[in-house]
């Protein structure tokens, strides 16, 4: 006996595994552009970003992200750090991680745990999700306030091997 929509639930079952498949491992950050509603496109941390996010088979993500060009502290131990200096290197890094679900096909919600900016921390991040070859996309779908104005936001990740 079948149960009325349970081949569709089931064919969306499967898509989402295969997307939780593909995003297990960690990625290198290849570019990160968030794009204006009226079509200015910025680079939030500069034209030489660095990153790596990481999905694992138990459920968890962590993702990392920095400026390129942050200049390194005077001081060889973080205690002994500026607070200025912790400033200016808080504001050039974006860190976050927690539990991660795939949603649908294209779209994951990672729920924050642990963050840098702790506003994230009990909330949830959701991502459109694309990949073509070796990368991956995450962004954000619909506008959003960032960074003065209402943008979506791409980043671009490479798989790290």
């Amino acid at each position: 006996m079948t149960i009325a929509g349970q081949p569709a639930a089931g064919h969306e079952r499967e898509a989402r595994e295969e997307v939780r498949k593909k995003l297990l491992g960690a990625w290198h950050l290849v570019s990160y552009t968030t794009t204006s509603t009226d079509g200015e496109v910025i680079h939030p941390l500069g034209p030489t970003p660095y990153g790596l996010i990481v999905y694992t088979p138990q459920g968890y993500m962590s993702a990392q992200l920095g400026r390129g060009d942050r200049p390194p502290m005077r001081s060889a131990r973080l205690e002994d750090a500026s607070a200025g200096e912790l400033a200016r290197a808080a504001v050039g890094y974006v860190a976050y991680g927690g539990p991660f679900e795939v949603i649908d096909p294209t779209t994951v919600e990672h729920h924050v745990t642990t963050s840098l900016f702790p506003n994230w921390i009990g909330r949830s991040q959701v991502r459109k999700v694309g990949f073509e070859g070796s990368l991956l996309t995450l962004g954000v779908a619909t506008p959003t306030r960032l960074w003065g104005a209402e943008r979506t936001a791409e980043l671009t990740w490479s798989r790290s091997d």
